[in-house]
């Protein structure tokens, strides 16, 4: 019989990791700019001929595959990430109408934003092993010394302008998710933590 913490751990990680891929929808269907990983998958979609989920899916394992010299260890989490992001984008996208005037566009970007940085405290407190990109950021700060804001950034703006270059969508809602997607995760992370269970004590 599966432990109440290890179901609410998958429980807690499934949701999260499709809430994120709902949010990304959101965001593109809004069409004011994306993150930049979203606009570099944006970008590649076309030229590889797939979907934008299953973009996200690919270039989520690629991402995996740079952990190898890093010698970080993917959790079940981390794979899961690679299956579900994706999957979900393409099925949102499917199902969502479009947006119409600035107005709603408006509306749609900033709750993709906002459920986007809860989906991430989400699935990051469940502890079930970071997602592909975020541990890529960690094992670069690993291996280098270098502060996590200058590899983030670095990886970020490496990204975004790859994904501009190949036509990927850069506007304001580039600018506010870099400026709030930090913050929103921050404080969405200690309501979604969960604390490691508690061994019994040994007589």
């Amino acid at each position: 019989m599966m432990q109440p913490i290890l179901f609410r751990r998958l429980f807690q990680l499934f949701w999260g990791l499709a809430l994120y891929g709902f949010s990304m929808a959101l965001m593109l269907h809004a069409n004011l700019g994306l993150s930049p990983w979203d606009v570099l998958n944006q970008g590649l979609a076309p030229r590889l001929g797939l979907s934008f989920g299953m973009t996200v899916n690919l270039i989520g394992a690629i991402v995996l595959l740079l952990w190898w010299p890093l010698r970080q260890r993917p959790g079940f989490g981390t794979v899961a990430n690679i299956l579900v992001i994706g999957t979900v984008v393409d099925l949102s996208l499917a199902i969502l109408p479009t947006p119409e005037g600035y107005a709603m566009r408006g509306l749609w970007l900033i709750a993709g934003i906002v459920l986007n940085g809860i989906a991430g405290g989400a699935y990051i407190g469940a502890g079930m092993g970071p997602g592909p990109r975020d541990g890529l950021m960690t094992g670069l700060c690993r291996r280098t010394g270098w502060p996590v804001k200058w590899v983030r950034t670095s990886i970020e703006i490496g990204v975004l302008a790859i994904g501009w270059m190949l036509g990927g969508t850069v506007g304001v809602g580039t600018i506010l998710y870099a400026a709030a997607i930090g913050w929103i995760v921050h404080h969405a992370l200690p309501f979604f933590r969960i604390a490691p269970a508690e061994r019994p004590a040994q007589a």
